[in-house]
């Protein structure tokens, strides 16, 4: 079975696996659900090797792939995100420090969330996207919504519908979930950009 269509992966460097990254998560609840990686490709629609090198802490899936895969464990992709210090749920506010962060690598991005799981509307997230960092390169979208976001600092390349364009510190974007995207940092700089979403993808 092949990879799904539209489900670019970000190619990560071997040594940034980690005991506790998501790859071992995902491996992790695997086990606890008594599932073979053949049965958890077969049910998010994925191939056996991209599940397995996922695991390995050799590739980060897509968005779209990674919420099949978490699907397929019947777990939320949420249980992916750390937090320095989770306190008490807040159904209005996220307080800095409760931020829950996903580091999808050594050469990819790190995204945290900027808004209560109570709200499934609309999703904000910060994105720190290395040198090198990138969706992939094979477009992406979303069956609905939209997306809009600024640079805050940095430089950052955003093709949509093949069309793309350099984004600097200060600029702003937005469009629907349905065009294709994908989006990457070439520079030297990492970029931060402030993204979001319509409805939550996480």
């Amino acid at each position: 079975m092949s990879s799904p269509p539209n489900s670019p992966t970000i190619e990560l460097n071997a040594d940034a696996a980690e005991p506790d990254g998501i790859g071992a998560r995902l491996r992790q609840r695997r086990k606890v659900r008594g599932l073979s990686l053949k049965e958890v490709a077969r049910r998010a629609e994925v191939s056996i090797g991209l599940v397995s090198q996922v695991e390995r802490g050799l590739t980060m899936p897509s968005v779209r792939s990674l919420g099949a895969i978490c699907g397929a464990l019947e777990m939320p992709v949420g249980w992916l995100f750390d937090t320095a210090d989770a306190g008490d749920p807040d159904d209005l506010v996220v307080r800095r420090h409760q931020r829950r962060m996903l580091d999808l690598g050594a050469k990819g991005m790190v995204k945290e969330l900027m808004t209560p799981d109570s709200c499934t509307g609309i999703q904000m997230m910060r994105l720190m996207i290395r040198p090198g960092g990138s969706t992939g390169d094979t477009p992406y979208n979303h069956p609905s919504g939209a997306k809009c976001g600024t640079v805050l600092s940095g430089q950052l390349m955003l093709e949509v519908d093949g069309d793309t364009r350099r984004l600097n510190t200060g600029d702003s974007f937005a469009f629907e979930a349905t065009r294709m995207i994908r989006f990457w940092c070439e520079s030297s700089e990492t970029a931060e950009v402030l993204w979001i979403v319509t409805p939550a993808v996480y």
